[in-house]
């Protein structure tokens, strides 16, 4: 997630300090999502078991057993020590990991940008779902203080909710400090409830032998799936520890997940399993009746934190994301600002802010309780999970060269326990999973729209462009008049003269002493050497052609790209530079080779993307703006 990291140092003492402090760290950030999963899983796993018989023994034991069983294959084996190492020059994450994919097959591949689009709108769809019901169930428990408080959950919730994103423009920093020393309050308290209600039935420990749960999924039916989607409740996050690989790296998220995060849930789901054995009506919310009616509202409050500090991680996730997607060109451009002169991963997208808090608000209002919500969580991580197996193999075999059969036999277990919680995710589809379904289909919609728009709209305008080479050799033979100064012209294609070039000769009748032709490429890596930064060509004595390159998680800033050229021998001085831009006006068309409503959805996408100056963060006084009509 896009939230402010220690680094290690090259020293051994730092080394070690950072270690412990980027460890520190992931417990903060990394397992937010994950971590506040006791708050409602085990008690929507065992009510929907429930609805075959009543609470009994093998019930408890095989709810318990298949939901530790998930942590270990789904989020242990392969997250933590499979996937983590599968990183994109250190980065992970669906597009990390789709990036990766493409670049072990060497070429763009249809089905892996399918599965990443999947990834990232399944993933945004969880970035709504995850405030809502996490913040709902920890103020939920003021329920259980006092019953007349019931009427106050959905309002507090709001009000949180609200605030929380209220706050997002300022920064994430000094908040992100704290979330180490306060998640590691919560897993501890995590795990010292789970201890002392253990003693309540030791026997609960016998749920660590898989066969329970077997055993439920056989003699249940369509029970035993329903209740396995609910299950899945307790990995949801998991994909987290992946997607915050570069920011924390892979043996500090290891070192947290298997020594403290991992046993602390643990413990937790033995004790709520163990309260429940003892005594079965403690099933209406078993996690806050883990403690006694004197602790409650410093649980809740506590709870209520961690909760914040979860949706915290998964909104800054949504930013990072986001952004990749569009340098990827899957998304038009948004507007970037950045919350910290020190940290370039603080950033704040104020669309997908309004987006996600308007999503979020409406799904606390329709389902208005965490076990309503519960039904439409599963689908959208399940989705994500499917995906990145999926993709997985493709690095497994091709990048890590191992055969194909090898690769397929590692990976298909997982494949298939995902996709086994896909499909006892979709039972639910009625009682709310097609939340997230939808908004997977409107976004990955919206993708398609972009992308296939923009492919059509570069096609047609290269019919129309007069290549460089014959502009350059007709105005060395008709030299128009020649002014002083420094004219970078922005286009995505080098090979033809930018629009923005022709309408100054055409309507100034004049060209600059130097003419610098500016092509932005993102790679597929998520960042790129200051070495690689820049290439430049000499086209002529008026003529050079500077190719700029960014990672797809870096944020392009051409002025300070453009300082690296000096050392390739260009004199770049912004005050005597004038960047020239062309700005289209889209109309739709009759023949344009995508539906009507394609169309207007393109044009509406087009009209609503950052203007390409501030998103280059070049400076608006030095820019020339031109404008064009294009029928699509």
């Amino acid at each position: 997630m896009a939230l402010s990291v220690p680094s290690a140092e090259t020293s051994e003492g730092s080394v070690t300090t950072g270690f412990w402090a980027l460890t520190l760290g992931s417990i903060g950030v990394v397992f937010g999502d994950i971590g506040t999963s006791p708050l409602y899983a085990f008690r929507e796993a065992v009510a929907a078991a429930a609805q075959a018989q009543p609470v009994s023994r093998s019930l408890v034991l095989g709810v318990l057993s298949l939901i530790l069983w998930a942590l270990f294959v789904v989020v242990t084996a392969k997250y933590v020590l499979l996937l983590l190492r599968a990183d994109n020059n250190g980065e992970g994450g669906t597009l990390s990991l789709m990036a990766l994919g493409q670049r072990a097959l060497g070429r763009r591949s249809w089905p892996l940008l399918a599965l990443g689009v999947i990834g990232v709108s399944m993933f945004i769809g969880d970035s709504m779902i995850t405030p809502a019901i996490s913040v709902l169930s920890a103020v939920e428990g003021l329920k259980l203080e006092t019953p007349a408080l019931e009427h106050y959950v959905v309002p507090l919730t709001v009000f949180i909710l609200v605030v929380l994103f209220s706050v997002q423009s300022s920064g994430t920093a000094r908040v992100a400090s704290a979330f180490g020393p306060v998640m590691v309050v919560w897993f501890s308290s995590l795990a010292m409830m789970g201890l002392v209600n253990i003693s309540d039935d030791p026997s609960v420990l016998a749920a660590i032998n898989p066969w329970y749960g077997i055993q439920f999924l056989l003699s249940h039916g369509t029970v035993g799936m329903v209740t396995l989607g609910a299950v899945f409740l307790a990995v949801t996050g998991g994909e987290a520890l992946y997607a915050d690989l570069g920011h924390f790296g892979r043996k500090p998220i290891q070192a947290g997940w298997l020594y403290f995060v991992l046993p602390s849930l643990l413990i937790n789901y033995f004790g709520q399993g163990a309260l429940v054995l003892s005594n079965p009506a403690a099933i209406e919310n078993s996690f806050y009746r883990l403690v006694p009616e004197m602790l409650l509202l410093p649980l809740v409050a506590l709870a209520t934190v961690a909760t914040v500090i979860a949706s915290q991680a998964v909104i800054t996730g949504a930013y990072s994301l986001t952004r990749q997607a569009v340098q990827l060109g899957l998304l038009p451009r948004f507007e970037v600002r950045y919350t910290s002169e020190a940290h370039a991963g603080q950033i704040y997208l104020p669309r997908v802010n309004t987006l996600l808090l308007t999503g979020v608000l409406l799904l606390v209002m329709l389902f208005r309780t965490s076990s309503g919500l519960a039904s439409a969580y599963g689908i959208a991580v399940s989705t994500t999970m499917v995906a990145d197996g999926i993709m997985g193999f493709v690095v497994i075999w091709k990048l890590w060269n191992w055969r194909a059969a090898t690769a397929a036999a590692l990976i298909i277990p997982f494949v298939v326990a995902d996709t086994t919680f896909f499909s006892a995710n979709l039972l639910k589809l009625l009682d709310g999973a097609w939340v997230p379904l939808l908004f997977g289909l409107a976004m990955a919609t919206t993708i398609w729209t972009w992308r296939r728009g923009a492919a059509i709209l570069v096609a047609k305008i290269r019919r129309t462009e007069v290549p460089l080479g014959d502009l350059i050799r007709n105005l060395e033979k008709h030299p128009p008049h020649i002014v002083k100064g420094t004219a970078v012209f922005l286009t995505s294609d080098p090979d033809s003269a930018p629009t923005a070039l022709l309408h100054n000769l055409k309507h100034n009748k004049v060209l600059h002493e130097h003419n610098v032709i500016l092509t932005i490429e993102t790679a597929q890596t998520p960042r790129v050497d200051v070495a690689g930064r820049v290439r430049m060509e000499t086209i002529s004595d008026k003529f050079a052609l500077v190719r700029l390159r960014f990672g797809f998680m870096e944020s392009p800033n051409v002025p300070k790209a453009l300082v690296i050229a000096r050392k390739l021998g260009w004199q770049f001085d912004i005050m005597a530079t004038s960047f020239f831009v062309s700005r289209r006006s889209l109309k739709p068309s009759a023949q344009s080779g995508m539906p009507r409503w394609q169309d207007h959805l393109f044009i509406a996408l087009s009209r609503s993307a950052n203007d390409a100056t501030d998103y280059f963060q070049i400076p608006t006084g030095r820019v020339v703006e031109v404008g064009t009509q294009v029928t699509i």
